[in-house]
């Protein structure tokens, strides 16, 4: 009898395409996944991913599902599949959900962190999970620019010009600043710190959390005030944003599944 399996996947984006399996072969996520699940029941397998999460981004609770006439319990799928998954991949829970279940077709709220090792010299403990920078970003700037994105807008200016969503309108629940200290001074004046922008939403575009991410850094050293925020919303323009901020500092952390009957909290 078929089965429809909810799995939560955490996963070290560095060496992968993103998440979103692609023709070429070149590796991703969603690809070991539909190979070490193939594997492991025997028939073929193709997951359903529910946040597409560019290449180099990494996941802590991104979630798929996949259907199966396996006879495994729902809930030993995570430690059968593990073992044939690389280091880089782990699936920390696995369980049964309805037939007509769809991750991307329920209400949800996901939340994504970006993280910049803000200090005078790098740390490589931190290169593959954090940006590095030395500017001495104003963590009260970015904080009182954040607040101009929340609620619902047009986010035109801050997802990519490629994307092909049919409306560039989302709503921003949260977006905090945090800081972070780590680390030994450089000086009594300098020490090294963790600055975390923590942004929540019901759904976004895409590059949309980095681009924030690289606007909101644009305000901490000065080349924006919080105030334009408001005019670079409203001019729809990719252009009027800051720079997209690399890949590596972003990790999707919370996900939450707000549907009536079905709600879950993976993080």
């Amino acid at each position: 009898m078929k089965k429809r399996i909810l799995l939560s996947v955490a996963y070290d984006g560095t060496d992968y395409a993103g998440y979103q399996a692609q023709k070429s072969g070149v590796p991703t996520i969603e690809g070991e996944l539909n190979r070490a699940l193939t594997d492991l029941t025997g028939q073929p397998v193709e997951v359903i991913g529910a946040s597409r999460t560019d290449a180099g981004v990494h996941a802590r609770c991104n979630l798929a599902v996949f259907d199966t006439e396996s006879r495994i319990p729902p809930e030993k799928f995570a430690h059968a599949v593990n073992v044939r998954l690389p280091d880089q991949i782990c699936v920390r829970s696995s369980r049964e959900v309805p037939e007509d279940f769809h991750p991307r077709r329920c209400s949800t709220v996901k939340t994504y962190e970006y993280r910049i090792y803000n200090a005078e010299m790098p740390d490589p403990m931190r290169r593959l999970y954090t940006y590095f920078s030395r500017y001495k970003f104003d963590v009260e700037a970015m904080r009182e620019a954040a607040g101009y994105l929340v609620g619902e807008h047009d986010f035109k200016s801050f997802c990519s010009m490629y994307t092909s969503a049919k409306t560039t309108v989302r709503e921003i629940l949260s977006v905090e600043v945090e800081e972070v200290p780590c680390g030994i001074p450089a000086d009594e004046f300098r020490r090294p710190r963790e600055i975390v922008i923590r942004v929540s939403g019901r759904g976004f575009l895409y590059n949309m959390v980095r681009i924030i991410a690289g606007t909101l850094m644009e305000v901490g050293r000065g080349a924006k005030l919080p105030a334009e925020i408001p005019a670079i919303l409203e001019s729809a323009d990719r252009r009027s944003a800051g720079p997209t901020a690399p890949a590596c500092g972003l990790t999707l952390v919370r996900y939450e599944i707000a549907e009536p009957g079905m709600e879950m909290i993976f993080d």
